[in-house]
């Protein structure tokens, strides 16, 4: 490391925005010093977002589990003639809005595979039977894989499919489908998806209409240190220019009913060590990032809660149903309870407290 540990936690803890190269060198420690960019990151986090440790009362409707992408870290998604497939046609997406509307959900979140029969129609059908059933919920849906597939479909333009989402009650989209936003490795787990350079676009037109999103990496399966640098770092541009990113959400790779895992091409995901400084680094080199999330959903309760204090500021949802995480292998998916998050909180000293997509206090 060109400048020594004291000295890049020191510049972060003031405000200096860490290099690259800084970045790498933090990915890469090992022993003791880990503590150390831990505590750094948890101090930043104090400065930043404070005390509370917040989450939304959400619940996810997957509309289908037919896809035509064969991601290989992906062991949610069917092919026809495969068993257990799934579509929820009409009278179903709104039969799960009246029940999250009944629960008290502040947000409905919706990502599903790319059906082939969908068009940019269909997911404005599904946006609005969605916001018809459940007024006042915030629809937080839609990622760039899926806004690129809805265009291509429908020979519009990506932008112009935004805009209809956004009319239909589209009020967030999801960060998600960046995986890792390094071409070579997209190449390898997900060589059917949007480059990074189109993964980019996207984003930047969302945020340039005015639809805010989350920010994502996938990690612990195939990639190298350099290549999570490059992700934040482009993350970190595109929020220097646009400031449309609400959160940024860390997504351990769960490996054990994926294709790539099972051929041998990746390993059996992320570390303890790996998932503590994914937290803390991001924390550390995102200096224009708020929020932090721990997905509990990944890494179970445990990893997250050690998460909250590596950097992280958020728990994320409630959620009521989740299949993709389920269907890679991860356990105990669907729900956890605002009672085990306030559990969680207090016994690290921090308050719960519960918000809006938009992260305004609920």
């Amino acid at each position: 490391m060109d400048r020594d540990l004291r000295t890049v936690l020191s510049d972060a803890a003031g405000g200096h925005r860490i290099s690259e190269q800084d970045a790498l060198a933090l990915f890469g420690t090992r022993g003791r010093d880990l503590w150390k960019i831990v505590a750094a990151a948890d101090e930043k986090r104090e400065k930043i977002a404070g005390d509370a440790v917040t989450y939304v009362r959400n619940q996810n409707i997957n509309v289908t589990n037919l896809c035509v992408n064969a991601c290989g870290f992906c062991g949610f998604s069917k092919k026809p003639g495969d068993e257990r497939i799934y579509f929820h046609d009409e009278s179903v997406i709104r039969e799960k809005a009246q029940l999250a509307k009944s629960r008290g959900v502040s947000e409905i979140c919706t990502v599903s595979g790319l059906h082939p029969a969908f068009t940019a129609q269909s997911y404005i059908d599904v946006y609005r039977w969605i916001c018809e059933e459940a007024p006042g919920v915030h629809l937080h849906a839609s990622n760039p894989m899926e806004v690129a597939y809805a265009a291509r479909q429908s020979g519009m333009s990506t932008k112009d499919v935004l805009a209809a989402m956004k009319e239909a009650g589209l009020r967030s989209m999801c960060g998600t489908a960046a995986e890792i936003l390094v071409d070579s490795i997209r190449e390898k787990i997900c060589p059917q998806k949007i480059p990074t350079a189109e993964w980019i676009r996207i984003i930047r037109e969302a945020h340039g209409l005015g639809i805010p999103t989350t920010a994502t990496i996938m990690y612990g399966h195939c990639e190298s240190d350099a290549d999570r640098v490059r992700h934040l770092a482009i993350l970190r541009e595109i929020q220097d220019e646009t400031h449309g990113f609400t959160e940024f959400v860390p997504l351990s790779f769960v490996h054990m009913n994926t294709p790539i895992y099972r051929a041998g091409l990746a390993r059996a995901g992320a570390t303890g060590r790996e998932d503590g400084l994914m937290v803390a680094v991001a924390r550390l080199f995102l200096d224009n990032f708020r929020n932090i999330q721990v997905s509990w959903v990944k890494e179970g309760i445990k990893m997250a809660q050690l998460g909250l204090l590596a950097g992280a500021n958020d728990l994320g949802g409630t959620m009521f149903e989740e299949s993709i995480s389920k269907g890679a292998g991860a356990q105990n998916t669907d729900y956890l309870d605002p009672k085990e998050m306030q559990r969680v909180a207090e016994d690290i000293g921090r308050p719960l407290c519960r918000r809006t997509t938009l992260y305004k206090k609920a």
